[in-house]
């Protein structure tokens, strides 16, 4: 299996428009963080995890071709607004299946209404297929774990596929999903600031889930242009932030 990570910002991604701080003025690529996204490769399959604003641009980045499925954690807009961008994909392949909770799936229907509009002609749209999961399912031959955490006052959807744990906007990480988590042997995490936030965690907080989890490898992602890479911020062994275009062998 490999991971790699399409990106690892947060909504307004890094460098923030307009802004002169260090982080967004770094020449360093890795403070460099388009919207947070991720394809996971395996058994001769691409699997896509969200598909942000910033998805087409991914896309050629990662040189990718075909997409099997997509795994939607939620709605927000930075998490979805790449959709219509599955165009050439449905033109070579047909319909895509993209998973995820039945809120996902309806906010997804009234956002991009268009594309199940059947009396539209003459222009093209993503041919996609909503298949809402709230239990274990399998893409192929591998196994899908949905696995429900909150959003501040969304509850939202983190995967474990095999080996792989993938948790991103979540304001906490509850003890039965830290249990259904644990034997990973890679963990997504996301890890906002280090000032506490209502809606995400906060790198110490991540840092402590990670812990908790107990996978071997823990990589930290929608990071704000406040995050340094090259900082010391006291992580435990084995986690440490992703950063764009990185690529993990699991």
């Amino acid at each position: 299996m490999q991971l790699r990570f399409l990106g690892t910002g947060t909504s307004m991604g890094v460098p923030v428009i307009g802004c002169d701080c260090p982080i967004c003025t770094s020449p360093d690529p890795r403070h460099h963080r388009l919207r947070t996204s991720a394809l996971v490769r395996s058994h001769g399959m691409a699997l896509l995890i969200d598909a942000g604003p910033d998805f087409r641009t991914q896309a050629i980045a990662a040189g990718l071709r075909r997409i099997d499925a997509v795994l939607l954690t939620h709605a927000h807009f930075d998490h979805v607004a790449g959709l219509d961008d599955l165009r050439p994909f449905c033109l070579r392949q047909g319909a895509l299946p993209i998973y995820g909770s039945p809120q996902t799936l309806a906010d997804v229907r009234q956002r991009f209404a268009y594309a199940f509009d059947e009396t539209s002609t003459g222009s093209s749209r993503p041919a996609i297929t909503l298949c809402a999961v709230e239990a274990p399912f399998q893409v192929g031959p591998l196994p899908i774990v949905p696995i429900a955490v909150p959003h501040g006052t969304w509850t939202i959807t983190a995967y474990r596929i095999g080996p792989l744990g993938y948790v991103t906007d979540a304001s906490a990480v509850p003890p039965a999903a830290i249990e259904r988590l644990r034997g990973v042997q890679v963990l997504v995490l996301n890890a906002l600031r280090a000032e506490p936030h209502p809606t995400h965690l906060s790198i110490a907080e991540a840092g402590e889930v990670a812990r908790l989890i107990g996978a071997p490898r823990t990589f930290l992602v929608h990071m704000t242009h406040t995050v340094d890479y090259r900082a010391d911020y006291g992580l435990p062994p084995g986690v440490t932030f992703a950063y764009d275009g990185l690529e993990v062998e699991i």
